[in-house]
């Protein structure tokens, strides 16, 4: 479990995000058109998680703006912006933005992801939904770089990440 905070005040996690160089967790994601993947269908890609508590948040748009400026410009890799929100509002959303170079998901269906990678958040108000991180894994499935931020209303270090994925 790891402790975060919301507005300055502590929350927990349902656990802990993966080592650099482990091997990363395949996990199920439900897109916008309600069909589940894998992670194991980009093997051989560098796969960028942005994870967020909801898409209908400022700092939670941002973040999915940003990703979404960042993949056009880069090969061999996809982009996943994942929350607990309904695929229904990941559609409304990017659809209303023109955002069509992520993959926008939800963990709804499944919620191995959460799990998986400690993501959860288990305690506050956002109990249920998923904290905010990037996780990025390389086309040889290893975990790069993790990044859960502690303040869940602070954005991510894009550079960070960006940088991670060489």
């Amino acid at each position: 479990m790891a402790t975060i905070t919301l507005k300055g005040n502590p929350v927990t996690t349902s656990g802990e995000m993966p080592a650099i160089g482990a091997k990363a967790a395949d996990f199920r994601l439900t897109r916008t058109d309600l069909a589940d993947f894998a992670l194991a269908d980009f093997a051989g890609k560098t796969v960028v998680v942005s994870v967020f508590p909801s898409v209908d948040t400022p700092t939670c748009a941002t973040s999915v703006r940003t990703f979404n400026a960042a993949a056009a410009k880069l090969a061999n890799t996809v982009i996943i912006c994942a929350s607990a929100d309904l695929p229904f509002a990941h559609k409304r959303f990017c659809g209303a933005e023109g955002l069509d170079n992520v993959v926008s998901a939800s963990d709804f269906r499944h919620k191995d992801f959460g799990g998986s990678y400690g993501l959860t958040i288990t305690s506050g108000p956002l109990a249920g939904l998923l904290a905010r991180a990037v996780i990025v894994i390389g086309a040889d499935g290893t975990v790069r770089h993790t990044q859960l931020v502690a303040e869940i209303a602070d954005e991510p270090d894009y550079a960070a990440a960006l940088a991670a994925i060489g």
